[in-house]
């Protein structure tokens, strides 16, 4: 089905005839449900939210190459992404997905490339593909660090807040190149300007650790910078790729195993797990930022650029990660779920909805939420998660192992910046399939936290393998047979 990716783009193709006699060509696609999509949901499902699966890191054609035989340069089109918008989006319906975000980098100029090219592609992309949330965004080249991605609010002026944003911050905007465009001071000027907007982006750092050395020995990205990002907008810098894209860098286009190939790209440290070291260490960066009581989230990503049956190193947007936010199908309540942590993600669709419940003395909180305690009492976290039987985009049916319920404590601000572990995390308790209950395709399991008297957080996470703790991902590692899912925390405040 999958040897000729172009045909499937043009196999069900719309023509739309404008009044400016403009020809467009365009696709969509009917699926049956796979593995993840449900006809229906749980009692959970309040305010007509429901998990909703989407990536917000994926690249169309106008993540261009560069002509630098001009000056100023001039844009290759499809010169590092090759994909038009629409079939980005075909593709995600194809593969799942319910919303996504356009999300192209920059060069000299480039502002101008998304305001005058990649954005009118995403308007037609939104008439054709409508079954999809398209929110316009870009892949920020950060000041002072890696990348990062900006999700604009949809509105009516999406294009120029983008462009505002792109245009006056991005380091590599300026032509002649600008060295006092990539400082901290400027990445904090950017955020800065972008709080004082009328409408709020989110903003959430990209794979933050690809140019570490080593465990702990960070590169483009260090902690300290995350601190200050979270310090200066909280309610637009909120957190960072806990699985990074380029999943598929160690599968040939025949399907096979390339020996040399790194998963997401990381050829110092590896990722561990499919994950970044930031998340995956327990007690490590994640932890840390948890343990100062920041609302710090984790998304997972395509990083869509040429997908691996053409050569490339990328799935298609949602044919191996995910990111779910518990919302409405509308692009308001996402970007509120985005930015109130109402998230988990998986890879490999090993699970397709992920509840969590901290109740204790008649109250309850659930994922990105706060339970408010009044004094000491008994914790009962409840997790429910949906292990889908059937086939994933793999062909393959992944089975949750295990279950991890990790638990942290939240003693304030630290006062080393650069901070990456919090010694109070610990795995409170390890379900397998003794530990819990099967209803259909829902497993739920409980365990009680006795006596807690102190601030702190709940999160979890699962996996299909038998490893205690995410290990480092050697090369040629088959990425389909390494899957994890993560939930985005609970806190626990006393009053």
């Amino acid at each position: 089905m999958f040897m000729t990716v172009r045909q499937l783009y043009r196999s069900s193709c719309l023509q739309l005839t404008r009044v400016t006699a403009l020809l467009v060509v365009l696709c969509s696609v009917t699926t049956t449900p796979m593995r993840g999509q449900s006809a229906g949901t749980p009692a959970e499902d309040v305010q007509n939210r429901s998990w909703l699966a989407g990536d917000h890191h994926i690249h169309s054609r106008y993540s261009v190459g560069w002509d630098r035989s001009q000056d100023p340069p001039a844009p290759i089109i499809a010169g590092d992404a090759i994909y038009p918008t629409p079939m980005n989006a075909v593709m995600g319906n194809f593969f799942g997905l319910d919303w996504m975000v356009t999300t192209d980098h920059g060069g000299p100029h480039h502002s101008k490339v998304n305001l005058e090219m990649a954005y009118p592609e995403l308007v037609q992309s939104r008439m054709v593909v409508p079954d999809i949330i398209q929110f316009y965004g870009m892949e920020f080249d950060t000041p002072g660090a890696d990348h990062s991605s900006f999700i604009i609010p949809h509105s009516h002026h999406e294009s120029d807040m983008l462009y505002e944003i792109e245009h006056r911050y991005s380091r590599r905007d300026a032509h002649p190149a600008d060295s006092t465009r990539d400082t901290e001071a400027k990445m904090l000027e950017t955020l800065n300007f972008v709080k004082s907007l009328p409408l709020l982006p989110v903003h959430i750092a990209h794979h933050p650790s690809r140019s570490a050395s080593d465990v702990g020995e960070y590169g483009d990205t260090e902690p300290s910078e995350l601190r200050d990002w979270n310090d200066t907008a909280p309610e637009v810098s909120v957190g960072m790729e806990g699985a990074p894209g380029h999943q598929a860098a160690a599968i040939n286009r025949d399907g096979s195993i390339d020996a040399a190939g790194r998963r997401g790209g990381y050829g110092n440290h590896p990722t561990m797990g499919g994950f970044d070291q930031m998340t995956a260490r327990l007690g490590g960066f994640w932890d840390s930022m948890l343990g100062e009581g920041r609302r710090w989230w984790i998304t997972s990503t395509s990083d869509a650029h040429v997908n691996w049956r053409e050569g490339g190193s990328d799935f298609w947007p949602g044919e191996y990660s995910k990111t779910y936010v518990y919302a409405e199908k509308t692009y308001d309540d996402i970007l509120e779920g985005i930015r109130s942590g109402r998230v988990f993600v998986t890879t490999g669709d090993l699970v397709s909805e992920v509840y969590v419940t901290a109740e204790a003395a008649g109250e309850e909180a659930s994922i990105g939420g706060a339970l408010q305690l009044a004094g000491s009492a008994d914790v009962t976290v409840t997790v429910r998660v949906r292990d889908p039987d059937g086939e994933n985009h793999h062909g393959e049916n992944p089975v949750v192992r295990r279950v991890d319920l990790i638990l942290g404590e939240v003693t304030g601000p630290v006062a080393d910046r650069s901070q990456d572990t919090n010694p109070s995390t610990r795995v409170a308790m390890r379900f397998t399939s003794g530990e819990w209950t099967r209803d259909g395709e829902y497993l739920t399991m409980s365990h009680t936290v006795e006596d807690v008297h102190h601030n702190g957080y709940i999160r979890i996470r699962g996996t299909n393998t038998d490893q205690i703790e995410p290990e480092n991902d050697p090369p040629g590692e088959d990425p389909w047979t390494d899957l994890w899912f993560y939930s985005n925390p609970i806190f626990i405040e006393m009053q």
